[in-house]
């Protein structure tokens, strides 16, 4: 691999249609600077000033072509008047909507119209506007915002084990709707690479899979304006197989990362090319173990197999990692 290549140009290769030298190696590392600041993740989300801090003590030591600026599942959720609801112990909240009936979400006002002044996310663009103050060009800065279908399928209380269910449109426009203004913020703040997460992924039919993409298109379409890099993250790998083939057929303005597991076929979409493939590693993969060194050998053959323009994880990298292990794992790459 062309381990020199530097990442701000590969994704401008990448935005003008040229394959790169090497995948981006991008690993979504956030909750971890808590773990340096030694706070709760409570109290760390609100303050721009711990999570800069410690972020850039993250970046001292993790050699990726990334930093993960801000990373939140329920950011748009509490922007849209969810709470959160913290464990006694330590652990990951759980969201809670307003509601006018037991089964219907509570009207939110106001807070759709101005989704960037709501809940963490001017924390968020305050820690990226600080971190491309401070990081320069040293390395990619990246966010994440949630997709639609996964913020609509939280708003309208949706089971994410089923296989077919029915989202109602109110929710898939109010989604649309809060996503691109957010992503915009953290584009102005400085992010240069976007993570879309789409963790809802149900079976579609071909009207509700293109309903999707054009809903996607806006947001896609904003980061490139950008000249940032979008990308699709994937975390449903159910969802990727019923809906294979219309991946397939779709042509596509960002870079698809499937999750992908020790059972992922290397040529899950590797049919896309590599100007549109990546691959997202569960996080939980990393933690160390028996079969640690096995797992690294099984991504040092699926990376070589598969050839992504893109290496990351579905979600946060958890705290207890090593941040060695990924260096290494990174290192085994480059040199193969």
């Amino acid at each position: 691999m062309a381990e020199n290549a530097a990442p701000y140009e590969i994704v401008k290769g990448l935005l003008g249609g040229t394959a790169p030298p090497r995948p981006l190696f991008l690993p979504i590392v956030f909750s971890h600077a808590a773990r340096i600041e030694n706070v709760p993740l409570r109290s760390f989300l609100t303050n721009p000033t711990k999570i800069s801090n410690s972020l850039r003590q993250v970046r001292a030591r993790l050699r990726s072509d990334g930093v993960t600026c801000y990373f939140d599942p329920f950011l748009e959720s509490e922007a849209l008047g969810a709470t959160l609801e913290w464990p006694a112990q330590e652990g990951p909240p759980s969201l809670r909507w307003p509601r006018t009936k037991a089964s219907e979400p509570a009207a939110i006002s106001g807070s759709a119209a101005r989704p960037v002044d709501q809940g963490r996310v001017p924390v968020a663009v305050e820690v990226i506007r600080r971190l491309k103050a401070t990081l320069r060009t040293d390395g990619l800065l990246m966010a994440a915002v949630t997709g639609p279908l996964t913020l609509a399928a939280s708003l309208a209380g949706l089971d994410a084990k089923n296989d077919r269910p029915h989202i109602p449109e109110s929710d898939l426009d109010r989604a649309t709707s809060v996503i691109a203004p957010i992503a915009t913020a953290f584009l102005e703040a400085g992010t240069s690479t976007i993570l879309i997460r789409e963790d809802f992924l149900p079976t579609m039919s071909d009207d509700g899979f293109a309903d999707w993409c054009s809903r996607l298109a806006p947001i896609v379409n904003i980061v490139r304006f950008y000249r940032a890099l979008p990308v699709l993250l994937l975390g449903c790998a159910k969802g990727v197989t019923a809906n294979r083939d219309r991946f397939l057929a779709a042509s596509w303005d960002c870079v698809l990362c499937p999750v992908v597991d020790r059972g992922t076929p290397a040529n899950l979409l590797s049919q896309l090319g590599p100007l549109a493939f990546g691959l997202a590693l569960a996080p939980d993969m990393f933690k160390a173990g028996p079969t640690a060194a096995d797992f690294d050998s099984w991504v040092r053959e699926i990376v070589s197999e598969a050839r992504p323009a893109v290496l990351t994880t579905a979600g946060d990298v958890p705290a207890a990692v090593d941040i060695e292990r990924l260096n290494k794992l990174w290192e085994d790459l480059q040199h193969r």
